[in-house]
């Protein structure tokens, strides 16, 4: 799937096809130049000569006198070499030409498919870090593009060809391409700091309101993410760290953590956002049926003014806007989440 998937392997076809044919060529003119030294005793450059000029049909005549059986191996060469020769040519052009009609064929179908989407996530790096973000996005069902200028490291996503740009993430024409004006939110996960500085710089111009993840390869690049734009800031060297440090001290609180994030386990650690008209709007906690039926823990609610409610009581009222986390089984996360858009009674 370099440039993308599908598509690669349909370029690489045609271009199969066309080294196929170069090398027969250059087997045919070996075969001949060969042929010619054998026979005739000549030089290298002479029989390259003789070859060339039959192959081309181009007619100069022999650069020295042909013996008899020099004569009868030109009657044979010519016959082999010339229809070889106009074949092989005819098929590498053909398989030129159409390898680049399935490459703009591609590019035009994979920005007619981007172009239909709305409210997605652009992912900028297919590393480690963007592969994880791409099988996590296809677990929630999420919209996403990827971007990548790497294909190899892209080949290995294996993802639809539409959902794949091979192209320069720092680039404003880039970010447009994978839409950003109607983007939800965007994750700068390249290997360097660098790069993901330009990508928040390039993107939060675009998208004022665009929701911007960056990864820091360097704790000091933190503070300048946050200042370009970014709205989070992760470094995975020392949420790694944090993680192994917890696991030595607090093996106990690391195991619950993995158990939360495990994907074998029908658990999710989800928010779900309140909406005006919702059945939850205006009613406590202990009044709702998140804990006694659900059986969902809200670990915290993020009032809409970003105030922030740790382990929420009982008596805690659910006001349109809030945003509840909970920790609970997926299908009663998604019985919340269809309460709180006000899609149940």
């Amino acid at each position: 799937m370099p440039p993308p998937a599908g598509e690669l392997r349909k370029r690489l076809r045609p271009r199969a096809s066309l080294y196929y044919s170069l090398a027969a060529l250059a087997g045919v003119v070996a075969f001949g130049t060969a042929g010619f030294m054998l026979i005739e005793g000549w030089s290298l450059a002479d029989s390259l000569y003789m070859t060339v000029m039959t192959v081309t049909t181009v007619g100069y005549g022999p650069p020295l006198p042909l013996s008899p059986a020099g004569r009868n191996f030109s009657i044979f060469f010519m016959v082999l070499g010339v229809g070889t020769a106009g074949y092989l040519l005819s098929t590498a052009v053909q398989s030129l030409v159409r390898s680049e009609i399935l490459a703009a064929y591609g590019a035009r179908r994979r920005q007619r498919e981007i172009s239909k989407l709305n409210g997605h996530y652009i992912i900028c790096g297919a590393g480690r870090v963007g592969r994880r973000i791409v099988r996590e996005m296809q677990r929630a069902g999420a919209p996403f593009v990827v971007v990548e200028s790497n294909a190899a490291l892209a080949a290995q996503l294996q993802i639809p060809d539409t959902l794949l740009l091979i192209r320069d993430a720092t680039l404003d024409e880039t970010l447009k391409e994978a839409g950003v004006e109607r983007a939800t939110g965007l994750a700068a996960c390249l290997p360097d700091d660098a790069g993901n500085l330009y990508i928040v710089l390039t993107a939060r111009g675009l998208n004022a309101g665009l929701r911007i993840v960056a990864r820091a390869v360097e704790e000091s690049a933190e503070p300048k993410l946050v200042r370009a734009g970014a709205n989070r800031v992760i470094a995975p060297t020392i949420i790694g760290s944090h993680r192994m440090a917890q696991a030595l001290l607090k093996p106990a609180v690391a195991d619950f953590m993995d158990s939360i994030t495990a994907e074998t386990l029908d658990l999710a650690f989800e928010e779900v956002e309140v909406a005006g008209g919702s059945p939850l709007e205006g009613r406590k906690l202990k009044e709702t049926n998140i804990r006694s039926q659900l059986d969902i823990v809200v670990a915290a609610i993020r009032r809409a003014g970003g105030e922030m409610i740790f382990n929420p009581s009982g008596d805690t009222q659910i006001r349109a806007g809030d945003m509840l986390i909970g920790i609970g089984r997926a299908e009663s996360m998604q019985e919340l989440g269809a309460q709180a858009r006000g899609l149940r009674k």
